[in-house]
């Protein structure tokens, strides 16, 4: 036997087989598991048996097992009673779980049920708040439609009560020349009888003493009864141009005209728009330098010190100022360009000192000799003791003396006395000869006293006039009908005069063609076909530009119209600038205006398409247009609105080779180019698709050809001109020919540099500018530039500024140098954003800064410094008083502010800037700051809020200035406005009396200012239904403003346009017309009426010879 040990494995586990290896036992299968207990017990044997090799003494095996059994056998026990309450306790807790569940699963049944239900109820009521909001649009349509309906009767009815008048009008019209000629035969002693009671010999018609007048400017002939038209007449107070439209005793020279003739030369008068002066070419100063080696030093120290003067000056005034000089090595090569320069000239100096070259001969000629429009002219001769000018130099200034066609300055001292001596001369001839102010208002300029200035206030009232969007539509016009070849456009005159002649009511007529085709040229050959043949026709136009800058703004198109409407009804009222109001107003300012106005009224808006969202601000075109208005616009055939074109369409056809020969033809002979008959034929044959045979295809083809001139070969560019199928294509070879011709690698990356900036920018760039953006870039390089673009129909001016002539020619810029896409757009865009900012750190806010800087942040994204340069007082200034009221406001939303937010942030940068204000002079600026802001926050709606900054402008004029000076008068008008429209009539009212009396004191009774003060006040009564006293107070401004409009010649700036139509009539048709006749008496009339007799006997005089 062996030791009890070896029965019990070390690692021995529950269910182990143990077998006794001496056979004196039997083996079985113990089913426990080993406790600690047993493996003491095991280890106690171990211990006995190695104490006792022998084995072990006084126990056997089976004692051991037997007691092992029962120990097993107590612990199974033990076991299973404890396993058996485990179990019974899990039962329960298992059966406690199956409860829980049962009515957990009986309250997910009941939740889901109420979840349903209330699902139900909530589809229910979102199927009933759907209905009831369908309902309420239905309801806002329905009557929005009748809204719609009912001003669509009212204004039928007004058509057919203005049709009804017109009859009438003619009716009477008709009786009184009847009546005239029954006078005339009684005047010639023949008797008239009645032919239903010849037989009666008292019936017998009176015979009037010969040379008898009937009274007809005061009343109907012979007594007739007033019409309508004349009773309404007598109800309107102010009657618009005074010597046109009121009651003027006629004396002297004209007291025998015919009121038709009348009527026909002021408004031939009426029509041509108030011109700027003729001494400036595209709102531009531009001084051209000729100049010799001896003088060079002048022009050096007049360029570089005094030149940025005259620039600030001029961009006081709203100009530009350029000083243009050539060096002696670029004097012959540049003979066109030099030519062309000293055209466009507003000043040409000519400074000498001992000799004159030969080669300056040409340029003096030019300038000083074959000057038709008598622009101003400047010699410069620095003299020197012992020193004796050459014959040449002699002889020129004898006979520049006798001619009297300049000023001559002749100079004896150092060439920087000469250089200021210049600039002296110069400043003058800029303020009185180009810019045409008076001495006093020069002085009141220099004393730093701008309120005695004119300003667009004084003429229109409250109303905000930007001068630059007026001339920029002028030389539009004017780009338009350059053209001198007519293109085959009578079949499309004819049909624009039966529109004029149709009976109303009449859709807008549409001219539609594809790009290039023709249309502003169109239309602008029958505007000045009107203008010549229906004097009595008022024409307002519109051409529209490139597509994001100012001229396709909606909202500024319709202020520009209401304006224009305003200034030929000579009603003078506030004017909304909030562009949903003003598209409201529109339609009546027309109505108001077609009552008044004799003839027809004609409204052209070219490339309307162009407009932005043109359906939605255009909607006034669809609505029934008052009787004697017509209305034409053009539209591309690609982008023309799918409502639009229903109706009645003009369509431009492609040219037909006789067009296409005569337009390139016209371009040959202007450069004395001829072409063979082979190759007149391939141009034949080229000019036949949709694209190659439109209007402007065919002029640059033909430009491109008289530029290669005798020089190239002309059958090579003929070659590469065909495979050009389109217009971009062909100013994408032009634009090559024109890098091939650069001298060298430099001016070529200027062209590049030019064309890419102007193509970012919002309405161009001016040429000073382009000079500031690369100083490496000398006058001459960039006239020279601006020649061949300007030239082959890429470049144009427009008030001042170099921007694309055609819009083919902006794409073709794009697709050129532009190729990678945003990020060299977005570098231009940084560059001419780091120029402006400049500008406005030193101060300088000029109208060009406030236009470009917000619209290039906005085109940028970067709304932060967006917010920022609109919180710059100066710029929101400027933009609102030249009217860019709907402009300024789209920047604030593009920030993301709401009304009142903006004008807190206005107000308190105000507060900011009032901190730092020191000086009369500064506080005047803040004053008018405030009332700008004050006037900006009316304009809005926000009247509580507009308030606050009128009083503390008032407060600032009458502490700084004085209590009774003009501006605090005008502090007081304004005020007086936001009480107007928030209802408090007694606080207007005292306000005007108070600003009527101020004015009355410093201005006189008869002063512009007093008659506008007057009017605010009759307004004013007549809000409150006080019509005797407005009634009185109207008169006394009518017979105000008819006194001043005798003597200044009009409210619209007849000063400046006396002179100009007898310049271009003279230039276009000669001096011995009678179309220059009829100028002659026109002008002799308005002298008449400004009681300029001097002049009105040198017209008459000339008008009989």
């Amino acid at each position: 036997m062996g030791t009890a040990s070896s029965l019990v494995s070390p690692a021995g586990g529950v269910g182990e087989v143990i077998e006794d290896t001496y056979g004196g036992g039997e083996a079985c299968e113990i089913p426990v598991e080993v406790k600690p207990k047993a493996r003491l017990l095991r280890g106690s044997l171990r211990r006995v048996g190695a104490s006792r090799p022998g084995g072990l003494i006084g126990a056997s095996f089976k004692s051991t097992a037997s007691v092992q059994e029962l120990e097993c056998v107590a612990e199974y026990e033990r076991l299973k009673k404890e396993y058996e309450i485990f179990r019974v306790s899990k039962n329960n807790e298992v059966a406690s779980m199956v409860k829980k569940e049962a009515k957990l699963d009986r309250e997910n049944k009941r939740l889901r049920a109420e979840l349903q239900a209330l699902q139900k109820t909530y589809q229910k009521i979102l199927r009933e708040k759907e209905s009831a909001l369908e309902a309420k649009y239905q309801a806002m349509e329905r009557a929005a439609t009748f809204e719609h309906d009912r001003d669509k009767v009212k204004r039928q009815f007004k058509i057919f009560r203005e049709t009804k008048e017109n009859e009438i009008q003619d009716l009477l019209r008709a009786k009184r020349e009847l009546e005239a000629k029954l006078q005339r035969l009684q005047a010639q002693g023949i008797q008239v009888f009645d032919p239903e009671e010849s037989d009666s010999d008292d019936n017998c018609t009176d015979v009037t003493a010969a040379g008898a007048q009937s009274e007809y400017w005061n009343g109907g002939a012979l007594g007739s009864e007033p019409s309508m038209g004349s009773m309404m007449q007598l109800q309107q107070s102010f009657r618009g141009p005074e010597f046109a439209h009121s009651s003027i005793d006629v004396e002297g020279p004209f007291a025998n005209i015919n009121r038709d003739d009348w009527d026909a030369a002021v408004a031939s008068l009426l029509q041509v728009t108030p011109l700027f002066s003729h001494s400036l070419w595209s709102n531009t100063v531009r001084c051209f330098i000729i100049s010799t080696d001896e003088t060079q030093p002048e022009v050096d120290i007049f360029v570089t010190n005094y030149s940025p003067k005259l620039q600030r000056l001029c961009e006081t005034m709203g100009y530009f100022f350029q000083v243009v000089h050539f060096s002696a090595e670029n004097e012959r090569p540049l003979k066109d360009v030099r030519k062309w320069e000293i055209e466009k000239s507003s000043l040409v100096i000519l400074l000498l000192h001992l000799t004159l070259p030969s080669c300056l001969l040409e340029d003096y000629e030019e300038a000083f000799l074959r000057n038709p429009e008598e622009k101003p002219r400047l010699i410069y001769h620095r003299k020197e003791n012992g020193g004796v000018s050459s014959v040449s130099v002699q002889q020129l200034i004898e006979q520049i003396s006798c001619m009297n066609k300049a000023k001559i300055i002749d100079h004896i001292g150092g060439v920087e006395e000469g250089a200021y001596e210049i600039y002296n001369c110069v400043e003058k001839i800029i303020k009185q000869d180009i810019l045409g102010y008076e001495m006093a208002e020069l002085e009141g300029k220099d004393l730093g006293n701008k309120e005695e200035s004119t300003t667009p206030e004084e003429v229109f009232g409250d109303v905000l006039w930007d001068a630059h969007d007026e001339q920029e539509q002028m030389e539009a016009f004017q780009q338009a009908s350059n053209s001198t070849c007519e293109l085959g456009f009578e079949k499309y005159f004819e049909r624009l005069n039966d529109l004029v002649a149709a009976p109303a009511p009449i859709p807008p007529l549409l001219v539609s063609g594809g790009p290039g085709s023709g249309k502003s040229l169109l239309l602008s050959k029958w505007i000045q076909l009107q203008q010549k043949h229906s004097p009595n026709t008022l024409i307002l136009y519109h051409f529209v530009g490139r597509p994001m800058s100012t001229s396709s703004e909606s909202a500024l198109i319709i202020k520009r119209l209401t304006l224009k409407l305003m200034q030929h009804s000579w009603l003078v009222s506030p004017l909304t600038l909030d562009p949903a109001k003003l598209l409201e107003e529109f339609p009546r300012w027309l109505e108001k205006l077609s009552a008044r106005h004799q003839g027809s009224i004609i409204i052209i808006i070219d490339s309307v398409d162009q407009i932005q969202q043109a359906e939605k601000h255009m909607k006034w075109l669809i609505d029934p247009l008052p009787v004697n208005v017509r209305v034409i616009v053009s539209v591309n055939v690609e982008t023309c609105p799918q409502a639009w074109r229903l109706w009645p369409t003009l369509h431009l056809d492609p040219l037909n080779s006789k067009d296409v020969k005569s337009l390139i033809s016209a371009e040959c002979n202007s450069a004395n180019v001829k072409l063979t008959k082979e190759q007149e034929k391939k141009l034949e044959r080229h000019c036949r698709s949709a694209t190659t045979c439109n209007a402007l295809y065919v002029t640059l083809l033909g430009k491109t050809i008289a530029c290669v001139g005798n020089t190239g070969n002309i059958d090579e560019t003929l070659q590469q001109c065909f495979q050009c199928q389109d217009t971009v294509s062909l100013y994408r070879l032009v634009l090559r020919s024109i890098q091939e011709s650069l001298q060298n690698d430099k001016e070529k990356s200027l062209l590049r540099e030019i064309l890419c900036v102007i193509s970012v920018s919002h309405n161009g760039v001016s040429e000073s500018e382009l000079m500031d953006l690369y100083p490496e870039l000398s006058s001459a390089v960039l006239a020279s530039l601006v020649h061949s673009l300007h030239k082959m129909c890429l470049l144009t001016y427009g008030c001042g500024l170099l921007k694309f002539q055609h819009l083919q020619a902006w794409e073709m810029v794009r697709l050129e140098y532009m190729e990678e896409g945003e990020n060299v757009i977005s570098a231009y865009r940084q560059k001419l954003v780091e120029y402006f900012t400049m500008q406005l750190s030193r101060d300088r806010v000029t109208w060009r800064s406030a236009d470009e800087l917000p619209w290039l942040f906005q085109q940028q994204g970067d709304k932060q410094k967006l917010h920022k340069c609109l919180l710059n007082l100066f710029v929101s200034q400027n933009l609102y008083k030249r009217g860019h009221f709907a402009e300024l406001l789209s920047y604030w939303q593009l920030v993301g502010k709401d009304k009142s937010s903006m004008a807190a942030e206005y107000f308190d940068s105000l507060k900011e800037y009032e901190k730092s204000c020191e000086g009369e002079e500064s506080m005047i600026c803040l004053a008018d700051l405030y009332e700008t802001l004050g006037r900006f926050l009316k304009d809005l709606g926000l009247l509580s809020q507009a308030v606050a900054p009128l009083q503390r402008s008032l407060e600032i004029r009458e502490t700084a200035l004085d209590p009774d000076h003009p501006r605090v008068a005008q502090s007081l008008h304004q005020l007086a406005g936001v009480y107007v429209q928030w209802k408090k009539f007694g606080n207007a009212e005292q306000l005007y009396k108070q600003a009527l009396e101020i004015s009355e004191n410093a201005y006189g009774g008869e002063h512009p200012h007093v008659a506008r003060e007057l009017d605010a006040l009759a307004t004013l009564y007549q809000k409150q239904n006080k019509y005797e006293q407005a009634e009185q107070l109207r008169k006394k401004s009518f017979k105000i403003r008819q006194k001043a409009a005798r003597q200044k010649g009009s409210l619209c700036g007849f000063a400046l346009l006396r002179q100009r139509a007898l310049q271009l009539e003279e230039l276009t048709l000669g001096k011995d017309t009678p179309d220059n006749a009829r100028t002659l008496n026109e002008l002799g009339v308005l002298y008449y009426l400004q009681n300029n007799l001097e002049e009105n006997l040198t017209r008459l005089f000339l008008c009989t010879s």
